[in-house]
Protein backbone atom coordinates (compact mmCIF):
# COMPACT_ATOMS: atom_id res chain seq x y z
CA UNK A 1 0.00 0.00 0.00
CA UNK A 2 1.57 3.43 -0.91
CA UNK A 3 2.73 5.72 1.98
CA UNK A 4 1.18 8.84 -0.06
CA UNK A 5 -0.25 8.90 -3.69
CA UNK A 6 1.81 6.63 -5.86
CA UNK A 7 5.20 6.44 -3.61
CA UNK A 8 5.92 3.38 -1.59
CA UNK A 9 8.79 3.93 0.30
CA UNK A 10 10.76 6.68 2.03
CA UNK A 11 13.47 6.93 -0.40
CA UNK A 12 11.10 7.72 -3.16
CA UNK A 13 9.57 10.64 -1.21
CA UNK A 14 12.72 11.71 0.03
CA UNK A 15 13.98 11.76 -3.36
CA UNK A 16 11.25 14.06 -4.31
CA UNK A 17 11.19 16.41 -1.35
CA UNK A 18 15.22 17.01 -0.70
CA UNK A 19 16.65 19.79 -2.22
CA UNK A 20 20.00 18.51 -0.52
CA UNK A 21 19.72 14.71 -2.64
CA UNK A 22 18.65 16.85 -5.63
CA UNK A 23 21.53 19.00 -6.10
CA UNK A 24 24.30 16.71 -4.07
CA UNK A 25 25.81 17.93 -1.36
CA UNK A 26 28.47 20.03 -3.09
CA UNK A 27 26.42 22.54 -4.78
CA UNK A 28 24.18 23.00 -1.67
CA UNK A 29 26.73 23.43 0.50
CA UNK A 30 28.32 25.84 -2.45
CA UNK A 31 24.66 27.81 -2.53
CA UNK A 32 24.89 28.43 1.25
CA UNK A 33 28.37 29.80 1.19
CA UNK A 34 27.41 32.28 -1.23
CA UNK A 35 24.53 33.18 0.75
CA UNK A 36 26.20 33.50 3.99
CA UNK A 37 28.91 35.84 1.95
CA UNK A 38 25.63 37.67 0.01
CA UNK A 39 24.10 38.03 3.50
CA UNK A 40 27.07 39.53 4.90
CA UNK A 41 27.34 42.50 2.06
CA UNK A 42 23.91 43.44 2.36
CA UNK A 43 23.78 43.34 6.04
CA UNK A 44 26.47 46.12 5.56
CA UNK A 45 24.62 48.16 3.22
CA UNK A 46 21.24 48.72 3.95
CA UNK A 47 20.32 50.13 7.40
CA UNK A 48 18.51 47.81 9.44
CA UNK A 49 16.86 47.43 13.03
CA UNK A 50 16.98 43.63 14.36
CA UNK A 51 15.36 41.64 16.42
CA UNK A 52 12.35 43.66 17.09
CA UNK A 53 9.83 40.94 19.78
CA UNK A 54 5.88 40.33 17.98
CA UNK A 55 5.73 37.77 20.58
CA UNK A 56 6.75 36.44 23.59
CA UNK A 57 9.16 34.23 23.34
CA UNK A 58 12.85 34.77 22.02
CA UNK A 59 12.62 33.33 18.61
CA UNK A 60 9.43 35.61 18.10
CA UNK A 61 10.87 38.51 16.39
CA UNK A 62 11.83 40.54 13.28
CA UNK A 63 14.33 41.95 10.89
CA UNK A 64 13.09 45.96 9.68
CA UNK A 65 14.78 46.77 6.92
CA UNK A 66 13.80 50.45 6.08
CA UNK A 67 12.62 52.04 2.77
CA UNK A 68 14.42 55.46 1.93
CA UNK A 69 10.69 57.45 1.09
CA UNK A 70 8.16 57.77 3.96
CA UNK A 71 4.71 56.02 3.26
CA UNK A 72 6.73 53.03 1.03
CA UNK A 73 4.96 49.49 0.76
CA UNK A 74 5.61 47.03 3.19
CA UNK A 75 6.86 43.90 2.16
CA UNK A 76 6.92 40.70 4.64
CA UNK A 77 9.90 37.52 3.90
CA UNK A 78 8.93 34.50 5.80
CA UNK A 79 11.92 32.06 5.32
CA UNK A 80 12.31 28.30 4.55
CA UNK A 81 14.57 25.24 6.40
CA UNK A 82 11.77 23.19 6.28
CA UNK A 83 10.45 24.38 9.14
CA UNK A 84 13.17 23.14 11.15
CA UNK A 85 16.48 25.15 10.01
CA UNK A 86 17.51 28.93 9.39
CA UNK A 87 16.60 31.94 10.55
CA UNK A 88 15.87 35.58 9.54
CA UNK A 89 19.37 36.65 8.89
CA UNK A 90 20.12 33.96 6.86
CA UNK A 91 18.47 35.31 3.65
CA UNK A 92 18.78 38.89 4.27
CA UNK A 93 20.24 38.73 0.86
CA UNK A 94 16.81 38.93 -0.44
CA UNK A 95 16.23 42.56 0.79
CA UNK A 96 18.16 44.22 -1.82
CA UNK A 97 16.21 44.29 -4.97
CA UNK A 98 13.16 45.02 -2.73
CA UNK A 99 14.78 47.91 -1.10
CA UNK A 100 15.70 49.54 -4.19
CA UNK A 101 12.24 49.34 -5.25
CA UNK A 102 11.08 51.60 -2.35
CA UNK A 103 10.19 48.79 -0.04
CA UNK A 104 10.38 48.70 3.44
CA UNK A 105 11.33 44.70 3.66
CA UNK A 106 10.24 43.26 7.36
CA UNK A 107 11.91 39.11 7.54
CA UNK A 108 10.35 37.13 10.02
CA UNK A 109 12.26 35.34 12.29
CA UNK A 110 10.00 31.70 14.62
CA UNK A 111 10.42 29.46 16.43
CA UNK A 112 11.76 25.88 15.00
CA UNK A 113 10.53 22.16 14.56
CA UNK A 114 11.00 20.12 17.14
CA UNK A 115 10.84 23.02 19.81
CA UNK A 116 7.76 23.80 18.84
CA UNK A 117 4.77 21.94 16.02
CA UNK A 118 4.41 23.28 12.70
CA UNK A 119 0.96 25.36 13.66
CA UNK A 120 2.79 27.34 16.62
CA UNK A 121 5.15 28.27 13.59
CA UNK A 122 1.75 29.31 11.49
CA UNK A 123 0.53 30.77 14.85
CA UNK A 124 3.81 33.07 15.10
CA UNK A 125 3.78 34.11 11.15
CA UNK A 126 0.44 35.72 11.52
CA UNK A 127 1.48 37.54 14.66
CA UNK A 128 4.47 38.14 12.48
CA UNK A 129 1.92 40.16 9.98
CA UNK A 130 -0.58 41.54 12.69
CA UNK A 131 2.61 43.20 14.74
CA UNK A 132 4.25 44.64 10.72
CA UNK A 133 0.33 45.60 9.69
CA UNK A 134 -0.12 47.38 13.74
CA UNK A 135 3.55 49.14 13.54
CA UNK A 136 4.51 49.86 10.04
CA UNK A 137 4.30 53.39 10.26
CA UNK A 138 6.84 53.30 12.79
CA UNK A 139 9.36 52.30 10.40
CA UNK A 140 7.77 54.75 7.45
CA UNK A 141 5.99 52.23 5.85
CA UNK A 142 2.58 52.10 4.69
CA UNK A 143 0.24 49.37 6.41
CA UNK A 144 -2.44 49.43 3.74
CA UNK A 145 0.15 48.44 1.11
CA UNK A 146 1.14 45.01 2.73
CA UNK A 147 2.96 42.16 0.59
CA UNK A 148 4.06 38.89 1.79
CA UNK A 149 6.37 36.09 0.02
CA UNK A 150 8.09 32.89 1.49
CA UNK A 151 10.27 29.81 0.18
CA UNK A 152 10.11 26.50 0.35
CA UNK A 153 8.63 25.81 3.93
CA UNK A 154 8.64 29.74 3.97
CA UNK A 155 6.06 29.27 0.49
CA UNK A 156 4.10 26.87 2.68
CA UNK A 157 3.56 29.40 5.54
CA UNK A 158 3.00 32.60 3.25
CA UNK A 159 0.22 30.30 1.71
CA UNK A 160 -1.40 29.54 5.04
CA UNK A 161 -1.44 33.18 5.84
CA UNK A 162 -4.03 33.24 2.72
CA UNK A 163 -5.71 30.70 4.71
CA UNK A 164 -5.93 33.33 7.82
CA UNK A 165 -9.31 35.21 8.47
CA UNK A 166 -7.32 38.29 9.50
CA UNK A 167 -10.61 39.90 11.20
CA UNK A 168 -9.84 37.57 13.90
CA UNK A 169 -6.26 39.04 14.25
CA UNK A 170 -8.45 42.77 14.91
CA UNK A 171 -7.28 43.38 10.70
CA UNK A 172 -8.92 43.85 7.78
CA UNK A 173 -10.32 40.96 5.81
CA UNK A 174 -7.18 42.17 3.25
CA UNK A 175 -4.77 43.13 5.03
CA UNK A 176 -2.92 41.55 2.59
CA UNK A 177 -2.63 42.90 -0.71
CA UNK A 178 -0.77 40.28 -2.70
CA UNK A 179 1.35 37.25 -2.04
CA UNK A 180 4.29 35.25 -3.59
CA UNK A 181 4.86 31.80 -2.43
CA UNK A 182 8.01 30.41 -3.90
CA UNK A 183 9.03 27.03 -4.26
CA UNK A 184 6.07 26.00 -1.43
CA UNK A 185 5.04 22.96 -0.26
CA UNK A 186 0.51 22.99 -0.03
CA UNK A 187 0.10 19.84 1.18
CA UNK A 188 2.10 17.84 4.04
CA UNK A 189 0.76 14.91 3.28
CA UNK A 190 4.04 13.51 1.86
CA UNK A 191 5.97 14.67 5.47
CA UNK A 192 5.25 12.26 8.25
CA UNK A 193 6.51 9.51 5.90
CA UNK A 194 9.69 11.37 4.96
CA UNK A 195 13.32 12.12 6.42
CA UNK A 196 11.34 15.05 7.92
CA UNK A 197 9.36 12.82 10.76
CA UNK A 198 11.89 12.76 13.26
CA UNK A 199 12.12 16.88 13.58
CA UNK A 200 7.91 17.55 12.64
CA UNK A 201 6.53 14.84 14.60
CA UNK A 202 3.11 15.29 11.93
CA UNK A 203 0.31 13.09 12.65
CA UNK A 204 -2.99 13.60 10.50
CA UNK A 205 -4.58 15.95 12.02
CA UNK A 206 -1.72 17.84 11.61
CA UNK A 207 -1.42 17.61 8.15
CA UNK A 208 -5.33 18.45 7.81
CA UNK A 209 -5.35 21.51 9.85
CA UNK A 210 -1.72 22.77 8.27
CA UNK A 211 -2.07 22.24 4.58
CA UNK A 212 -3.17 24.59 2.62
CA UNK A 213 -4.50 22.69 0.08
CA UNK A 214 -7.18 21.48 2.79
CA UNK A 215 -7.88 25.25 4.26
CA UNK A 216 -10.46 27.85 2.40
CA UNK A 217 -8.82 30.45 1.32
CA UNK A 218 -10.12 33.50 3.48
CA UNK A 219 -7.89 36.25 1.88
CA UNK A 220 -8.56 37.86 -1.11
CA UNK A 221 -5.81 39.62 -3.40
CA UNK A 222 -2.98 38.74 -6.66
CA UNK A 223 -0.99 35.78 -5.95
CA UNK A 224 1.88 34.53 -8.20
CA UNK A 225 2.58 30.76 -7.01
CA UNK A 226 6.31 30.07 -8.33
CA UNK A 227 8.68 27.06 -8.55
CA UNK A 228 12.20 26.44 -10.13
CA UNK A 229 11.63 24.90 -13.79
CA UNK A 230 15.37 22.41 -12.63
CA UNK A 231 13.07 21.69 -9.13
CA UNK A 232 11.80 17.90 -8.89
CA UNK A 233 8.23 16.80 -10.68
CA UNK A 234 6.48 16.93 -6.87
CA UNK A 235 7.39 20.81 -6.32
CA UNK A 236 5.75 21.26 -9.71
CA UNK A 237 2.61 19.05 -8.98
CA UNK A 238 1.68 20.79 -5.53
CA UNK A 239 2.29 24.26 -6.94
CA UNK A 240 0.02 23.78 -9.88
CA UNK A 241 -2.25 22.09 -7.27
CA UNK A 242 -2.09 25.03 -5.00
CA UNK A 243 -2.79 27.53 -8.23
CA UNK A 244 -5.95 25.25 -8.85
CA UNK A 245 -7.30 25.34 -5.14
CA UNK A 246 -6.93 29.49 -5.79
CA UNK A 247 -8.61 29.70 -8.35
CA UNK A 248 -11.61 27.77 -7.41
CA UNK A 249 -11.73 30.64 -4.67
CA UNK A 250 -11.63 33.09 -7.38
CA UNK A 251 -8.45 34.66 -6.89
CA UNK A 252 -6.38 36.07 -9.38
CA UNK A 253 -3.20 33.63 -9.67
CA UNK A 254 -0.83 33.56 -11.93
CA UNK A 255 1.54 30.29 -11.93
CA UNK A 256 5.56 30.91 -13.04
CA UNK A 257 7.66 28.73 -13.90
CA UNK A 258 11.44 30.00 -13.72
CA UNK A 259 13.49 28.18 -16.40
CA UNK A 260 16.18 26.25 -15.14
CA UNK A 261 16.40 27.82 -11.90
CA UNK A 262 16.67 25.21 -9.01
CA UNK A 263 15.28 25.11 -5.45
CA UNK A 264 17.59 27.54 -4.40
CA UNK A 265 18.65 29.73 -7.49
CA UNK A 266 15.27 30.52 -7.73
CA UNK A 267 15.67 33.05 -4.85
CA UNK A 268 17.92 35.15 -7.59
CA UNK A 269 14.87 36.16 -9.00
CA UNK A 270 13.61 37.96 -5.70
CA UNK A 271 16.75 39.21 -4.50
CA UNK A 272 17.76 40.94 -7.76
CA UNK A 273 15.63 44.89 -8.34
CA UNK A 274 15.47 43.19 -12.41
CA UNK A 275 13.85 39.74 -11.22
CA UNK A 276 11.03 39.07 -12.53
CA UNK A 277 9.63 38.00 -8.76
CA UNK A 278 11.02 41.14 -7.46
CA UNK A 279 9.22 43.12 -10.21
CA UNK A 280 5.64 41.10 -10.06
CA UNK A 281 6.18 42.62 -6.22
CA UNK A 282 6.77 45.94 -7.04
CA UNK A 283 3.60 45.84 -9.93
CA UNK A 284 1.50 45.23 -7.14
CA UNK A 285 2.49 46.48 -4.30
Amino acid sequence: MPLYRNFETQAEIDREYSPRLALGEARTEAYFRRFAAENERVRAKLRHEDALAYGPSAPEHVDVYPAAAPNAPVHVFIHGGYWRAFSSKDFAFVVEGLNERGFAVVMVNYALCPTVRIGEIVRQCRAAIAWTWRNAARFGADPARLSVSGHSAGGHLTAMMLATDWTGWGLPADAIKAALPISGLYDLGPFPHSFLQPELQLDEAQVRAESPLLNPVRTHCPVLVAVGGAESGEFHRQAEAYVDHLKGAGLPVEYADLGQHDHFSVLDDLAAAEGPLCAWLAAHA
